[in-house]
């Protein structure tokens, strides 16, 4: 973004409170007049704090099912409760999408370029929702300027494309130079994750009652990553968490291509301290631009569940 600042030519009684207010004033006409671009991400996604302040972005929350009881993934979610309550449900969570609807509100934004940044669309419908979404606005607004990014992520992934967009925009790259930049920057991702609790992934059928029941005896924890078509599968196992973040850690420095020109992204699920170890494994051996670490979201949560470690390079 660009900021102009005007100097009035004029004299004031008051030398500085004047002149403030009114430079004030017309600083934030201006900051407000070139805001030229948003992004609306769905809420798998977690929000940096410099994200949550700046109106150029905005989450569109999924959500989650418990128990019978719906959760609103927005910023009332409370992960220690959301947890507890999982951790008692025999039943697996479950998440619904935004609403086409929802996107279509997003995208009528006054902004010269809009974008949404989805959950991987091979692991939820938000993709699709989007696309409908800005589907329905363009007929409507046929030249309105907006994309969807198939984050084929989750979690800390969809941040990263976010903040890929924000760098894109600020620089001054047309739209259909921002959206060619970031769908590189999408190919270029990887996305690796550990978790300490298996019972999502049984309750939901993804690992049966007897392999769990095993993996829990022996204290096996996969090492999972995604494909590039943005589904999951599994890197490797060990026996033992540490063990396991040892071997994503591996995983992570031998995809790390270019890693010195790319952001390192870890969320955790109720585990700083986990992070932060894993953080200061991957910067003994590489060099990257920058580090994000956040907690998980509602629907990264659901997934990752107590303990778990989500990393995006």
């Amino acid at each position: 973004m660009i900021y102009y600042y005007v100097v009035l030519n004029t004299t004031f009684a008051s030398a500085d409170t004047g002149w403030q207010s009114q430079t004030l004033n017309i600083k934030s006409w201006m900051e407000e007049e070139s805001m030229s671009f948003k992004v609306i991400m769905d809420s798998c996604g977690e929000m940096t704090e410099e994200m949550k302040q700046d109106e150029r972005f905005e989450a569109a929350a999924l959500t989650l099912t418990v128990g019978g009881e719906d959760i609103i993934d927005d910023e009332s979610f409370e992960q220690s409760s959301f947890l507890k309550k999982v951790a008692a449900s025999p039943e697996c969570p479950k998440s619904a999408c935004p609403s086409p609807e929802r996107y279509m509100k997003g995208f009528e934004a006054d902004a010269d370029h809009l974008y949404a940044v989805t959950l991987s669309s091979e692991l939820s419908g938000s993709y699709n929702s989007a696309v409908l979404g800005k589907d329905l606005v363009l007929e409507k607004y046929p030249d309105k300027k907006i994309h969807v990014f198939n984050s084929k992520s989750a979690s800390v992934g969809e941040s990263l494309i976010s903040m890929k967009i924000q760098e894109c925009e600020e620089a001054g790259m047309e739209f259909e130079q921002v959206v060619e930049t970031v769908e590189e920057y999408i190919e270029s991702q990887h996305t690796y994750f550990v978790l300490e609790n298996l019972e999502t992934l049984r309750k939901n059928g993804r690992l049966s009652r007897v392999k769990a029941l095993v993996a829990s005896a022996l204290k096996i924890k996969p090492v999972m990553g995604s494909t590039p078509e943005g589904t999951i599968c599994q890197l490797d196992q060990a026996r033992g968490i540490n063990k396991a973040l040892v071997k994503m850690v591996d995983y992570i420095v031998a995809g790390g291509a270019n890693s010195s020109e790319k952001v390192l992204a870890i969320s955790h699920c109720n585990c700083p301290e986990r992070a932060q170890m894993i953080k200061e494994a991957i910067l003994e051996r590489i060099s990257v631009k920058d580090v994000v670490v956040l907690d998980t979201a509602g629907v990264s949560s659901m997934y990752a569940n107590d303990g778990g470690v989500i990393v995006v390079l």
